[in-house]
This record gives structure tokens, sequence and C-alpha cells, in this order.
């Protein structure tokens, strides 16, 4: 599995490039419920996923938390604009199983991308990729009900419902699980 995200990561970056990224990157373990990010920290690296899950979510002053987005095996991880403005992250990046990733402190990052035009055009399309999921997931939670963003989950993260809560999905959807349950049930019924 770690091969094919190496080989992912590879083709994101051709191979001087991606020689560049390995010499600085670090890599590391996160066991499951282990925090990349914690909300109120100034955060100092960024992250490519490797392997695992993880959540980007919000605590309010209750202690409920909110799960903000979902982040799947070849993407990259950061509290980005706490970083470009070192200031305290609002949120917490959570992993939801264990999960192996190709760290790079935020300095280090920086140099590389004055290095080479290159990182510019590559931290954008990332950029552009994580932009296009939060205007889709901000359509859907303002003007779509809860069946419509459940069906639409499902949709979009094929196979992903079985590797979280029930609690998480729910989370992300922007409703109770008492209320996910009663979906579950419904659309079960229609089939």
């Amino acid at each position: 599995m770690i091969t094919d995200s190496y080989h992912r990561l590879s083709n994101l970056m051709p191979h001087p490039f991606f020689e560049d990224f390995l010499a600085i990157g670090t890599e590391r373990t996160l066991d499951k419920g282990e925090e990349f990010v914690r909300a109120g920290e100034i955060p100092r690296k960024v992250a490519f996923v490797l392997s695992g899950l993880f959540r980007y979510y919000y605590i309010d002053k209750e202690g409920v938390d909110y799960t903000k987005s979902i982040i799947l095996e070849g993407s990259m991880l950061a509290s980005y604009s706490a970083m470009i403005n070192a200031s305290p992250s609002y949120f917490f990046i959570q992993a939801l199983e264990p999960a192996h990733l190709l760290e790079v402190n935020w300095n280090q990052w920086n140099q590389l991308q004055k290095k080479d035009r290159f990182w510019d055009q590559f931290l954008i399309k990332m950029l552009e990729k994580g932009f296009v999921t939060k205007e889709r997931r901000e359509r859907e939670l303002l003007l779509w009900d809860a069946e419509t963003r459940y069906r639409s989950f499902l949709e979009h993260y094929p196979r992903l419902e079985n590797r979280l809560t029930q609690r998480i999905v729910a989370s992300y959807l922007g409703i109770h699980p008492e209320s996910l349950s009663r979906i579950r049930k419904k659309l079960k019924a229609l089939t």
C-alpha cells in the first residue's frame, strides 16, 4: 500500500522534484486517534498521506466536535491558513486509522518553493483540489437535505463508509448519528 502511495506521489512530482521532496521529508507513523495538528497550536509542518485516513475537525465550547473534511491517501495534510499567517490553527487534524506520512517542515517547504517554480504549480494543484471539494461540500450543506447529502457522500467516497464510525459520518454530514441511522434504514428498505 505504501509503495502505491509513493508511486502516486512520484506521479504528482516528476523525478528530480520527487527526490527533492523525499530529501527534506521525514517518514512518520501515527496511531489511530493521534493528532497531526492540534487546535490552538501554530502548525509548522505539512505532510503527504502515504497510508491512512484523517479528518479535520472543530470542537465547540460544549465539547461537541464537527468534522470539517475527510482526507484520504494521496492527499496533503496542513492547517494551511494558520501556517501562512503564523497563527494558531482553529481545527484539529486527526488520524482515523493507523497512518504513514511523509512530513515536511514548513520552512523547508518554503525553501523548496523558492528553488523552483514547479512547487508553486504543485501547491496550486493541491489547493485547487481542496477548493473544489470545499465548494461542493458547502453547497451540499447549505442547499441539500440530509438524505441527499448522505447519498452524495456515498457517491464521492465509495467504500469509505466502512472505514469511518457512524458518529464521524454523521458529523461530516452535519446531522446526529440517530438521524443517519434513520436515513440508512430508509435507504435499505428501498433496496
